[in-house]
């Protein structure tokens, strides 16, 4: 059986207080093998997003199990979630959450720098060049377009080299071609860096390309339908 990278049990979830109170997530189960890529779909507000937070540790179950690399999280302070967050998990959103007044390198270099690497640019410009701005290094996100952008948001998640990457909907804010190819540059490094990936999507062809899909709806985690379970 594969090791899992990420396994959830009865977890629960409810964002507000009172009057407001919704409970997003209601008892969800899941397992992710190591190295293996799964594709969360689901309709708009199924719980799909805040299960994505809850598994990259930016938002606490109120009960149940969130294991990630053999670590459980709801023991851990906040400080302790940080750093674990820091080495393990690397975290690409549909909006990029640069920096404005950092150029590209000095943004993949704020978690290495975090993490008290020495080799902190040296690492952030290695990891620009891999994915094809190695020619931009000194530009500001402002002077970059949404693919450049995702981009270097993507070798940011990277350069501390996790177990995992997870991601919100990477191509949501751009146009189709460029949005392929920063799909095919996740599951390229997925492949070659042999990580686990989790990605929340509203594009089927983006979810079909992961070897798993996992239907998010009314904040659990449905059946299989008979299609999927022949081809797990």
């Amino acid at each position: 059986m594969t090791e899992s990278a990420i396994r959830l049990e009865d977890v629960h979830l409810t964002l507000g207080q009172g009057a407001t109170a919704v409970h997003v997530l209601k008892g969800v189960g899941l397992a992710v093998g190591r190295g293996e890529s799964v594709g969360i779909v689901g309709p708009s507000g199924s719980g799909k997003s805040t299960l994505l937070m809850v598994l990259a540790g930016l938002e606490r179950a109120d009960r149940g199990l969130v294991e990630i690399a053999g670590t459980a999280l709801g023991p851990l302070s906040e400080d302790a979630l940080a750093a674990f967050r820091g080495r393990n998990i690397g975290i690409v959103f549909q909006s990029f959450h640069l920096i404005p007044n950092m150029t590209a390198l000095e943004n993949v270099a704020v978690p290495l720098e975090l993490a008290g690497r020495a080799d902190a640019f040296a690492r952030a410009e290695a990891e620009l060049g891999n994915v094809g701005l190695g020619h931009r290094l000194r530009h500001y996100p402002g002077e970059l377009s949404g693919g450049e952008q995702q981009r270097v948001a993507i070798a940011r998640a990277l350069a501390p080299e996790p177990a995992i990457l997870i991601a919100d909907e990477p191509t949501g804010n751009l146009d189709g071609e460029t949005g392929r190819q920063i799909a095919d540059l996740l599951f390229a490094e997925q492949a070659r860096r042999r990580m686990t990936m989790v990605l929340v999507t509203h594009d089927p062809v983006l979810a079909a390309r992961c070897r798993r899909e996992v239907r998010v709806a009314s904040g659990l985690v449905a059946a299989p339908r008979p299609a999927d379970a022949l081809s797990a």
